[in-house]
């Protein structure tokens, strides 16, 4: 029996090609890789978000939230039973390459480096604008910042990724606790009829002072709710680099979401109650705004505004590492070139650390344009959301029998919603930022050229997520005999 034309080996590969590509075991726990799903996201409680007040007002941002706060955890826990029948480096790409096929794989690998070489090319310029707003070493906001955050956090990637984990636990510890901060300093403030102050447009279709923007504002919303947990579904691409994997995987994804949905809910609800929602709706830092009603700075806004700091500094070097792992996988499978995923001697992905790196550089300098680059990594973000999803409702009906450590709590009901509401926050991109998502799709168009005609025909059958998708194809062609 032949494997697939889509899958199979190229004569000639060295009998080394995997050694070669191999990255360090079990350098991670279950207490780290928490650490490195909040660390995805941290940034996000601290700018970002509040910009979804402009779109749907504080009830339309709130609905918003806890619908996103939906997906994610539905998503994440059947991303905990995916990564613990498949725990590999390929994360999303080697769930949806067992489930959708070689396409569905692409499509959905593509769709995760379109958010993670995105994303930490936005938030350097966020972290150029922070170091000139609080004056630190007279640096201003452009170029040479960018430049440092990239040389000096992909070397901490470089050094080894026990290193590197154990860097971004600590950073976002502070970021973390800076937060908590916020919140006992704001408390005080708090005033309830804050929270719906902005001006209801009455052309609205249901526009009240709780949904100022009307119903359609809850949808506009959506990509916003989503900066509150976006990134979190990044853990299981630490699969090869964690000890029993099965096990960790699930642990870690759960703590993780569940850690950010309480830091979500504190962090919204006492920044627009301390200074309104109309104050904090167009801040660039929310939560220092939300702590100096007279615009005069505080012990306790200048706290958080280093911490705002490390937050997106946390954010940053953890997804580096996401896209990195991204990378490595579909190189080594052969999806992109194979020279990618070469490793060093410290077993590091030095090239899927270096090349995604120099193109969010280079996007940071030339553009500037934070917020545009978030909106496309949040549309690339929705694909792999609703493709992830899909993978698990087909394995679950196509592959009953397969062994699975960890099951999802609700089955295909838990992922069916999560699909859902991916598909609606894909939707709601156009309405927010269409230049964004069309810039998105253009990437997209030609990925999947490269791949229909060319990588598809020069897969690796011995890469983990091919060999694990080649035993399902041949299981089924024995069951069908």
């Amino acid at each position: 029996m032949s494997l697939p034309s889509a899958s199979r080996e190229p004569a000639g590969e060295p009998d080394d090609y995997l050694e070669r590509r191999k990255l360090r075991r079990g350098s991670a726990g279950w207490l780290l890789l928490t650490g490195l799903g909040v660390a995805y996201v941290v940034s996000g409680d601290y700018s970002g978000w509040n910009f979804g007040l402009a779109e749907g007002g504080f009830g339309g941002l709130a609905v918003a939230m806890v619908l996103m706060g939906a997906m994610y955890t539905c998503m994440v826990f059947a991303l905990a039973e995916l990564s613990s029948i498949l725990p590999t480096a390929g994360g999303g790409y080697g769930f949806a390459r067992r489930a959708l096929g070689p396409w569905g794989g692409f499509l959905t690998g593509t769709a995760i480096l379109i958010e993670y070489v995105l994303a930490p090319a936005a938030i350097s310029i966020f972290i150029g604008d922070y170091v000139e707003s609080l004056g630190l070493f007279g640096l201003e906001s452009g170029w040479p910042v960018y430049l440092a955050c990239f040389v000096i956090f992909i070397g901490i990637h470089l050094w080894g990724v026990g290193e590197a984990l154990r860097f971004s636990f600590v950073v976002t510890g502070i970021a973390v606790a800076a937060l908590v901060v916020f919140v006992l300093a704001a408390l005080p403030e708090f005033d309830a009829s804050s929270l719906d102050d902005i001006p209801v447009d009455s052309s609205a279709v249901g526009a009240s002072s709780w949904l100022p923007m009307g119903l359609l504002g809850i949808w506009a919303a959506f990509p916003f709710g989503m900066w509150f947990f976006l990134g979190v579904e990044g853990v299981p691409l630490a699969a090869e680099e964690t000890r029993e994997p099965a096990r960790t995987l699930p642990r870690a994804i759960r703590w993780s979401m569940g850690i950010l949905v309480v830091l979500a809910l504190m962090t919204f609800f006492t920044a627009a109650g301390a200074r309104g929602s109309s104050a904090i709706q167009d801040a660039g830092n929310p939560l220092v705004e939300a702590l100096q009603p007279d615009g005069e700075a505080t012990a306790w806004s200048r706290i958080v505004n280093y911490a705002g700091l490390a937050g997106l500094v946390a954010s940053f070097f953890s997804l580096i590492y996401a896209g990195s792992r991204q990378l490595f996988a579909l190189s080594r499978a052969g999806y992109l070139p194979r020279f990618l995923s070469l490793t060093s001697s410290r077993r590091a992905p030095y090239l899927g650390l270096v090349v995604p790196g120099a193109i969010g550089f280079a996007l940071a300098a030339s553009t500037g344009n934070g917020a545009r680059m978030l909106n496309i990594a949040v549309f690339g973000a929705t694909i792999s959301y609703a493709l992830m999803s899909l993978s698990h409702i087909v394995l679950r009906r196509r592959e009953p029998e397969l062994p699975r450590p960890y099951r999802t709590p609700g089955g295909v009901l838990t992922s069916s919603v999560a699909l859902v509401l991916a598909c609606a926050a894909l939707v709601a991109t156009f309405l927010v930022d269409v230049t964004a998502a069309f810039i998105a799709l253009a990437v997209y168009i030609v990925a999947l050229a490269y791949f229909g005609l060319y990588s598809r025909k020069h897969l690796v059958a011995k890469a983990p997520e091919e060999e694990f998708a080649a035993l399902a194809a041949a299981e089924a062609e024995l069951a069908r005999d």
